[in-house]
Order: structure tokens, then C-alpha cells, then sequence
């Protein structure tokens, strides 16, 4: 379902959707305003799934560098000219390996709405061929936290980081969706293979993942989702729909200072 907002957005020139974006997603996604909760200064960011830029802006003030893949090609060349020099934009979509494969998209979006992903649901209609990289191959030797939001393709992006988590540990913020994927295979694979604990951030801080029925949740406010960004933003009730979990080294918790690797 397309909103009125997003319609709008979609007749409006690109670098006043992307400024308003970047605007407003503190307040949709409060993980974003507490990035020192989490985020250690310096070092480098990587931001899969960059859409307009909300992520890569605020962690181009925090970090010394920032990665941003972005596999819409219009999304990516705004994303050069709108983000500081410190941010690399690759225009490409994250997964476990390299080469080219179909990105989805809704009927009538050419992944303004921020809903492509290499895995196709019931919303995707249509699809381009997108060159695909890892998080391994991006050459990046300090990586200090990275954000997934790839609408499904969050087991593949993280198996091609399998180095990068191995060798850094970093912080990982990941959007998970029950009416999307199951989730718990993410969360497996993190706890099983990597040493990972999830984290969720409540009007009352942060909460372990473990005491947290996330899907019982998201099914209960999934309708808060179809209001759309502006009305989520502008006029928020009295809850929101969590879909952002926080991934930490075993050991480590938010806020706190982390080991060094």
C-alpha cells in the first residue's frame, strides 16, 4: 500500500526527499539519536541498505569513515552528492557473493519507498539486475558498527561479513520483520556462530532481546507500519513498531565501552 506521503515524495525533487528524510528518522527510529550508546568514535561504519542517507549522515559525524551500499542506481548517485566526503557510496546490494542478481521492488517504485530487496515478497512486482558485493570484499580493515536494513536479505549480507565479524566484532543494528522473514535464523546465527547478543531499545532504554516476545510485538503493532514515515513522525502514538535490534559481543552491553579486539 502506498501512502499519500509517499506519493507525494515521489513528484518532489530527490535531494528535498532525501533532507527530509534524513530529518525526520531520529524520530521514527530512535536507535539512530543514540548511536553513542553503541557506536565506538572513529574508525569505520558500514551502512547496507542507504536509501536516502539518514544512517550514513549521522554516522559520517561519529566515525572517521563511512561505506554505504546502495543498490537503487538513483539512490546511490544522490548519496555522492548529498553525503560528506567521508562517506564512499558503492552502488550495489549486500550478499554473500559477488556478481549481479534481480533487486524487487514494489509495482510502481523505483526503491524510493525503501522496500527492494534481493529477496522477492508479496509487495515486489517488478525487479533490475543490481551488481551484488560482500561486507568481506569491501576492503574495510576497522569496521566499528554496521547497520542492515535489506527487507529480508539479512542472512545472506551477513554471511558475506563473516571475516568482518570474526576479526572486529562490530556493533550491528539489523531491521527485523516477522511479516517479512522469520527472524530467528538471524538470531541464531549471531548467538551460535559469532558470540552475539540482541538488544532493544524501549521508551525505558535498553532490554535484552532475550526477555522481548519481538514477533508477539510486531504483529500487534504492525498496523502502526502503513500510517507511513510523516504521520509515524509528526504524530506518534503512544507506541511504536520496533523492528531494529542491536547486536553486541557477547559481554558487552550498550552504553558501555567495548573490548578492544
Amino acid at each position: 500500500m502506498t501512502t499519500l506521503a509517499a506519493a507525494v515524495a515521489a513528484r518532489l525533487p530527490t535531494r528535498l526527499v532525501g533532507a527530509t528524510a534524513r530529518a525526520l528518522y531520529p524520530r521514527l527510529e530512535p536507535e539512530l539519536a543514540r548511536l553513542a550508546d553503541y557506536c565506538p568514535a572513529g574508525g569505520t561504519a558500514i551502512d547496507l541498505g542507504g536509501w536516502y542517507g539518514p544512517w550514513s549522515r549521522r554516522l559520517a559525524d561519529r566515525c572517521a569513515r563511512v561505506v554505504t551500499v546502495e543498490p537503487v542506481p538513483h539512490l546511490a548517485a544522490h548519496l555522492r552528492t548529498a553525503l560528506p566526503g567521508n562517506v564512499r557510496v558503492v552502488q550495489a546490494a549486500a550478499s554473500d557473493r559477488e556478481g549481479t542478481a534481480p533487486l524487487w521492488l514494489p509495482d510502481g517504485d523505483d526503491g524510493d519507498r525503501g522496500l527492494s530487496s534481493l529477496t522477492r515478497g508479496g509487495v515486489h512486482a517488478h525487479s533490475v539486475e543490481v551488481p551484488t558485493v560482500t561486507v568481506d570484499s569491501l576492503g574495510v580493515r576497522d569496521t566499528v558498527f554496521i547497520k542492515i536494513d535489506t527487507d529480508g536479505g539479512e542472512l545472506p549480507a551477513l554471511r558475506g561479513a563473516r571475516a568482518v565479524l570474526d576479526r572486529r566484532h562490530p556493533a550491528l543494528l539489523i531491521e527485523l520483520e516477522t511479516r517479512i522473514r522469520p527472524i530467528a535464523p538471524v538470531i541464531d546465527l549471531l548467538a551460535e556462530d559469532h558470540g552475539y547478543t540482541g538488544w532493544i531499545l524501549l521508551p525505558t532504554g535498553w532490554r535484552p532481546l532475550a526477555g522481548f516476545d519481538l514477533p508477539a510485538h510486531q504483529r500487534r503493532t504492525e498496523h502502526l507500519v502503513h500510517r507511513g514515515m510523516l504521520r509515524r513522525t509528526l504524530a506518534p502514538g503512544r507506541e511504536r513498531y520496533i523492528n531494529s535490534v542491536l547486536f553486541l559481543p557477547e559481554g558487552r552491553a550498550p552504553a558501555a565501552p567495548p573490548r578492544l579486539p
